[in-house]
């Protein structure tokens, strides 16, 4: 009995096997822009190394600030090389000398190089967000491709789907005699087109979420990654002054502009006092035991070394960094122009698209879906030609898919514009 029991054992735990290997697996769940913008922002390997960068530039605000370090000098002269007076003392007239010396930088040389240091550092985050914003757009264009690739690969589905059950209906037709084999055959070398429409589709899709996943540096198989948002447009936009303005208040690579005007203006202040004179202080103690007078072995001494800055007073640094603060005022007008330009440019876009897009969502959705829809029924009863068909079935697919692409066109510009401002002003 026991022995038995076991293969019953054994024969359940391999069917229970089969079962599992042979269940379809889960449905990934789709991810939203928050969630795959926040997965690249943890993950992406550029986004990564330019924090790295904003470090490396905190770290030079250390440097920028130490102080001079000082000096420590040890003599020892006069060592015998013969006997003195008959006997053997090598050490008996050395001297012996230390000095210390510690240079002071004057008019705030040290603070001025940290204050250098932390603006250069604040261009470096605006520089961050910068790349950021270039990088987000990278990612949302690749975001709104994968949602346009997911659009056109259920319209396809739909389309075959649709001319599926249009072929069963006319093989009935064709069996009750209503029409002819060659009008049947015709019907069937047509559905080639909806096959290739699927199959490129497919591939598409597939090529979108590669690119999407690389931009995340993930891993995942494509078969458990996708991603959901509204695949839609939106008619309520801002005006084109408040979208002006908004760039111009959040732009990072103008704020970097700005920034880096101001620290112009400090680096010039700092040459101003590299050019003034920086003392060394120093004090000594001897000890000499050649001295006559007993008394005198041991002395204390100090010094000051003033340089005096006759012929180098670091006037080209002066001149340098007087020219610098005007090239990066020029900057700063130069890339404000090409914040208005962009703006511009890509609200005109947007507003273009709309435009196209609005009779579309209106009438030609609808009137397309319509006319395919009474051809079809006129066709079945023989009230329209094989042709009329046939192009009803072409022009629903035309426009259908034009619309898709309109939508994704508008995407993009909305994107373009979110670039364009500095942050998102469209969703």
């Amino acid at each position: 009995m026991k022995k038995h029991l076991w293969k019953y054992i054994a024969v359940l735990a391999m069917f229970a096997r089969c079962a599992l290997a042979q269940s379809p697996a889960p449905a990934p769940t789709p991810l939203t822009w928050e969630q795959v913008r926040q997965r690249f922002e943890q993950n992406n390997p550029t986004l990564l190394a330019g924090k790295l960068g904003i470090d490396e530039s905190k770290a030079q605000e250390i440097t920028a600030y130490l102080r001079p370090n000082p000096g420590f000098a040890l003599l020892a002269d006069g060592t015998q090389i013969a006997p003195y007076q008959g006997v053997w003392q090598p050490t008996a007239g050395t001297m012996l000398s230390t000095s210390l010396s510690y240079l002071h930088e004057r008019q705030h040389k040290r603070e001025l190089r940290q204050e250098s240091a932390q603006k250069a550092t604040g261009i470096a985050i605006s520089g961050q967000a910068d790349l950021e914003r270039t990088l987000l757009f990278t990612l949302r264009v690749a975001f709104i491709q994968t949602l346009q690739e997911k659009a056109v690969y259920d319209l396809a589905k739909e389309n075959l789907s649709y001319y599926d059950h249009l072929l069963d209906v006319n093989r009935e037709r064709y069996k009750a005699g209503a029409i002819a084999r060659v009008d049947l055959d015709r019907l069937e070398l047509q559905r080639v087109q909806y096959e290739s429409d699927l199959q490129t589709a497919e591939v598409n899709l597939r090529t979108a979420k590669i690119q999407l996943l690389a931009l995340l540096n993930d891993r995942m198989p494509v078969e458990q990654f996708d991603v959901t948002g509204p695949y839609d447009f939106s008619t309520q936009i801002a005006s084109l002054k408040e979208v002006r303005q908004t760039a111009l208040d959040t732009r990072p690579d103008l704020k970097a502009a700005i920034e880096a005007i101001d620290k112009a203006q400090t680096d010039h202040k700092l040459a101003i006092a590299n050019g003034s004179t920086d003392p060394t202080f120093s004090t000594w103690w001897s000890y000499n035991p050649s001295f006559n007078n007993p008394h005198a072995h041991q002395t204390l001494g100090a010094s000051i070394n003033i340089p005096l800055r006759i012929f180098d007073r670091n006037q080209g640094e002066k001149l340098r960094t007087q020219l610098d603060v005007t090239r990066n005022e020029r900057l700063r007008d130069a890339a404000e122009a090409q914040v208005f330009s962009d703006v511009d440019s890509a609200y005109a876009t947007v507003n273009s698209t709309v435009i196209l897009l609005q009779p579309y969502k209106d009438r030609y959705l609808q009137q397309a879906s319509r006319v395919r829809d009474t051809i079809a029924f006129s066709y079945e009863h023989g009230a329209a030609s094989l042709l009329d068909f046939l192009n009803a079935q072409a022009d629903y697919r035309s426009v259908q898919l034009n619309y898709l692409n309109l939508v994704a066109s508008y995407l993009n510009a909305a994107s373009q514009l979110n670039l364009a401002v500095g942050r998102e002003v469209i969703q």
